[in-house]
């Protein structure tokens, strides 16, 4: 998940995207939920410093490989503009899960006739991708195929700058935009903790364990208040230095088999809490 760099464009475009961060406030819940909510009061605000403005000399021949996408296609509709028209509606009866996110999400969904057989599961995860680069192609690759679930993992390669520097409050302001478009498109949604981060091999020094962990405590948050089901990779894969151990990942990020099963029933889970509502 490399850094796409460079960043005027994108991040003008997600400063354009985004609303401005209100406070959470649930609209589905019980009195008693939502009497908890407010005491929680899901702030986005966190006192960590965001990855560094990407610099143009400092860029990769692998990034510099990018940069007519990024002119062209900056949100990467055309990976699965192909596929989506393919996959066609949903069968009758059938519990359609979208599952957006970045690489882990596209490497995952390989093994999704393995892990989840005859389960109708779709991957739309593209590599290196941050959190408005995902809201920009939401409707295209989730609500267009009319799912009964969308199971969003996001915010890992925000922490580490690939589209720029960007708050936790920017994170935030796009996962609950995702999460209102699907919910006004009737979309129930899992919004999935970060994965654990003892650094990133892209981009290192920044620290980001403890920032992961911040994230995740708003994401909890946020589902509560927002009706959605919260899916807890991070406590079953964090190692004792807030990372990932070289079994779960062995860059330290992308999960290997192992990691990946213990992910699939955990994600099962939610998406079967989340039919149940």
């Amino acid at each position: 998940m490399r850094p796409f760099g460079p960043i005027a464009r994108p991040l003008a475009l997600s400063l354009l995207l985004l609303p401005a961060l209100g406070a959470c406030a649930s609209t589905q819940a019980t009195p008693a939920a939502r009497a908890g909510a407010a005491a929680a009061s899901c702030s986005a605000a966190a006192d960590w410093t965001p990855a560094p403005l990407i610099r143009l000399d400092s860029l990769t021949d692998y990034q510099h490989s990018l940069e007519a996408r990024l002119w062209n296609d900056w949100a990467d509709f055309g990976r699965y503009r192909e596929a989506n028209a393919a996959l066609g509606d949903p069968r009758p009866g059938e519990n359609r899960v979208v599952f957006m996110g970045n690489s882990i999400t596209d490497a995952w969904a390989k093994s999704f006739p393995a892990m989840f057989p005859g389960k109708p599961y779709v991957g739309r995860g593209i590599s290196g991708q941050t959190t408005p680069q995902m809201l920009v192609r939401f409707r295209q690759d989730v609500v267009d195929l009319k799912p009964e679930v969308v199971v969003i993992l996001a915010g890992i390669n925000d922490i580490a700058g690939n589209t720029g520097p960007a708050t936790q409050a920017m994170i935030a302001d796009n996962l609950k935009s995702m999460t209102e478009i699907a919910k006004a498109n009737g979309i129930r949604v899992v919004l999935s903790s970060v994965l654990p981060a003892y650094d990133f091999p892209w981009h290192r020094g920044l620290e980001p364990a403890p920032k992961v962990v911040s994230l995740n405590r708003w994401i909890r948050c946020y589902a509560e208040q927002a009706g959605a089901v919260y899916l807890d990779y991070y406590s079953k894969m964090v190692d004792a230095r807030g990372g990932l151990a070289p079994d779960m990942a062995s860059d330290g990020v992308h999960p290997t088999e192992k990691g990946y099963r213990i992910m699939a029933p955990l994600a099962e889970a939610a998406i079967d809490e989340a039919l149940r509502r």
